[in-house]
């Protein structure tokens, strides 16, 4: 009887949601990723935190944890956007379920550069949806890719900051360190 082919070391990362902790100016962030995507991002000491908050099929994944070096196609431009180079977290791949509508806003939030804010009424209107800015809040609040997926760019249509999961203090920091506001 032949030997089974060898299975890709890609394959049995399918099987587990990988996880690691980066120290931030604005504190540590948790990243979770899949199958060379990023799944989650959140402002947390403690992945299983954000690794709760994924969707059934995930959550079932078990978790295991890793140091950024394991991840450098994810550390590193991280690692790059807190030192200054704004434009370094849109070369992540992410992935995220959520209905088309959804999908829909989380791209155009992506397309927001750095430096820009966008309002809910606008986002939406990005989103292919104008007449849906709560649609556009909601797609903020479900977001579990922080910052890479960037709701911290959309803002009221006043221009007030709006919520943010990781609290406002750190919506502010990512701004300012963007070039918004003084």
């Amino acid at each position: 009887m032949p030997e089974p082919a060898a299975r890709p070391a890609s394959m049995g990362l399918a099987t587990v949601v990988l996880a690691t902790v980066m120290d931030t100016p604005i504190g540590p962030l948790s990243l979770l990723a899949r199958d060379g995507r990023l799944i989650a991002g959140g402002f947390t000491t403690d992945p299983a935190e954000m690794h709760a908050r994924l969707a059934l099929p995930l959550r079932a994944l078990p978790l295991q944890t890793t140091g950024p070096a394991e991840l450098p196609w994810l550390a590193k431009p991280v690692a790059a956007y807190f030192d200054g180079d704004l434009a370094a977290l849109d070369a992540i791949p992410v992935s995220q379920p959520g209905s088309p509508s959804r999908q829909r806003l989380w791209a155009a939030l992506r397309g927001v550069p750095p430096g820009r804010t966008v309002s809910y009424t606008q986002l939406a209107a990005q989103g292919g949806n104008p007449r849906a800015p709560r649609a556009a809040g909601a797609a903020c609040a479900y977001n579990l890719i922080a910052p890479v997926v960037p709701c911290h760019r959309a803002l009221r249509s006043d221009g007030t900051l709006g919520g943010y999961y990781y609290g406002l203090d750190r919506k502010r920091w990512l701004l300012r360190h963007e070039g918004v506001g003084g």
